[in-house]
């Protein structure tokens, strides 16, 4: 697909990729009022750090609410955008060669002053999530609300490299074993759709011309966690 080819270069070259306006026409405003009736609703539930077997909710790390996407959700927005992404996993796949065989995604709404410190979204021990998506639902947004993505150089020097505004219909890819990457407090609610492409084999295999995952270092944050890692 002709709209994917620089987003797969940048992706190939630099590990993350950004693009505006990729996306199905009115499919972000549709996804905010789904994530927001959900939220209406009480049915998003707080994110955790930590193990699956002893969660714990700090603020001070990570401070998202999460709504998980299912393939039988009634919402036809919900519904676009899982065919959208499977298409896009299709090309991953056949650019890559990664062997992608299914994803995962969640909403996540940040409260004012809320943020998610340095982590990597691919845990220790669990190669599986091989591409991270976000996807920015928020109708309106600039530099004085904060709550930008910070991407973060593989290896041992660990400088800054990116921020990323989260801009309506942003959609931003990075490699989820080999990008450290936080979220900057926000002055007002943030939303977004995050999500993973994996591949559920033991052995992850690098992107062609990038480093292996054996070469990147553990970072703070990156033991499993309960419920996701939303950017």
């Amino acid at each position: 697909m002709a709209s994917f080819d620089a987003l797969f270069q940048n992706l190939e070259v630099h590990g993350w990729a950004m693009a505006d306006n990729v996306m199905p026409d009115g499919l972000v405003t549709r996804l905010l009022q789904a994530g927001d009736q959900a939220w209406q609703a009480n049915l998003f539930q707080d994110a955790h750090v930590g193990t699956t077997s002893q969660p714990v909710r700090n603020t001070a790390i990570r401070g998202d609410t999460i709504w998980w996407l299912e393939p039988d959700m009634a919402s036809d927005a919900c519904q676009q955008f899982l065919a959208w992404a499977d298409v896009l996993q299709q090309a991953l796949n056949r650019h890559f060669f990664l062997g992608l065989r299914r994803a995962e995604f969640h909403f996540a709404r940040y409260g004012q002053g809320l943020g998610y410190k340095r982590h990597m979204d691919q845990h220790r021990g669990q190669p599986y999530r091989r591409i991270s998506l976000v996807l920015y639902l928020n109708p309106q947004w600039d530099a004085s609300s904060g709550g930008e993505l910070c991407l973060y150089a593989p290896g041992t020097s660990g400088d800054e490299t990116q921020r990323i505004l989260p801009m309506p219909g942003r959609l931003v890819l990075f490699r989820s074993d080999l990008i450290p990457h936080a979220v900057l407090p926000c002055t007002r609610p943030r939303w977004s759709l995050t999500g993973w492409f994996r591949n559920d084999d033991v052995i992850a295999l690098p992107l062609p011309g990038l480093p292996s995952v054996a070469t990147t270092p553990a970072h703070p944050y990156s033991a499993p966690v309960a419920t996701g890692a939303a950017a």
